[in-house]
């Protein structure tokens, strides 16, 4: 992955972890190392234990890597410093543009915990009435998707808007103090902005458009080694099966591993989306509409075709 160009085209100001570069060449695999963030299956995973587990008997260590968010995440993807990892819609779609060497391995669909916010007694009361508003969120982000798909719908353009680029943890202060007039962003930051900064959910992300999630690998790691890429995959969704139908415990878990209040987690975990499964047809076609969306903004300089890079175990 070409550095300069990624920064260029997500102009990101979210500080990753500075990690070596390490090569897949190698037959024996002696660690997976996962980039996470503060929610979602993966912590779920890491809380359990459940992949040092399932790779135990082969020695094979798991180093879990906590980032911000999904643009350094898929940074650190690309130059191979990260193996896996789970982001939002719009991240991969940064790094494929900057022709960075990941693959999507599995899909989740997003149904809530998602959106934009505004301070409990701002004017805004509509996505209209963003029209020449200050909107903090991060560039390259799911959210950036959520402001740009909920001001088409506004009839409004992105011009209309005055965006501030801010990672989740500067955005959270910035949106306290008044310095942004609504926040877009994700749990489980959506949830501390309605409990510790009394914001108002202006809208919903799936009142705007459809949403996904993605988990996503380095591709050499993922060609170098096929069957584990699957076995992680696999681990995951047993986390994710038993994350539906324990959701108070996932909020504990997502506590314990992130330092964010019980109370936090508990609204994240409740709405929630855990499942995991293949990269559909369907979820190609949705993730294209957000790829040409940045393009026809310019934000990103060249139509991208998303199916290039969906992994198939045979691909070289």
């Amino acid at each position: 992955m070409r550095r300069r160009h990624f920064l260029q085209l997500s102009a990101m100001v979210l500080a990753g972890p500075v990690l070596p570069l390490r090569a897949h060449a190698e037959t024996t695999l002696k660690k997976i190392h996962i980039g996470y963030q503060k929610t979602g299956v993966l912590v779920v995973a890491r809380q359990q234990a459940i992949l040092e587990k399932k790779f135990a008997d082969r020695k094979i260590a798991i180093k879990w890597i906590e980032f911000t968010s999904g643009p350094p995440l898929m940074e650190a993807m690309g130059n191979g410093s990260v193996d896996f990892g789970a982001v939002g819609d719009t991240p991969p779609i940064f790094a494929q543009a900057a022709h960075a060497n990941v693959v999507y391995v599995a899909g989740s669909r997003i149904t809530n915990g998602q959106g934009i916010l505004v301070p409990e007694r701002s004017s805004i009361k509509t996505i209209a009435d963003l029209k020449g508003k200050r909107v903090g969120f991060a560039k390259g982000t799911s959210a950036h998707n959520v402001v740009v798909a909920a001001l088409e719908k506004a009839g409004l353009s992105y011009a209309d808007i005055t965006p501030v680029y801010l990672s989740p943890p500067d955005a959270g202060p910035a949106f306290a103090n008044g310095s942004i007039e609504a926040w877009a962003i994700w749990d489980p930051y959506f949830a501390i902005g309605q409990k510790r900064q009394n914001g108002r959910i202006l809208v919903n992300a799936y009142e705007v458009a459809k949403t996904n999630s993605f988990y996503l690998a380095n591709r050499d790691f993922a060609n170098s080694h096929p069957a584990e890429t699957r076995e992680v995959i696999a681990g995951l969704a047993d986390a994710a099966r038993w994350a539906e139908d324990h959701r108070d415990e996932v909020a504990k878990a997502l506590a314990a591993v992130t330092g964010v209040p019980l109370d936090v987690q508990t609204l994240a975990a409740s709405r929630a989306s855990f499942v995991i499964g293949p990269v559909t047809e369907e979820i190609i076609v949705t993730q294209q509409g957000v790829a040409d969306r940045f393009h026809r903004l310019g934000l990103i300089p060249d139509r991208i075709v998303v199916r290039d890079i969906v992994w198939r175990p045979t691909q070289t």
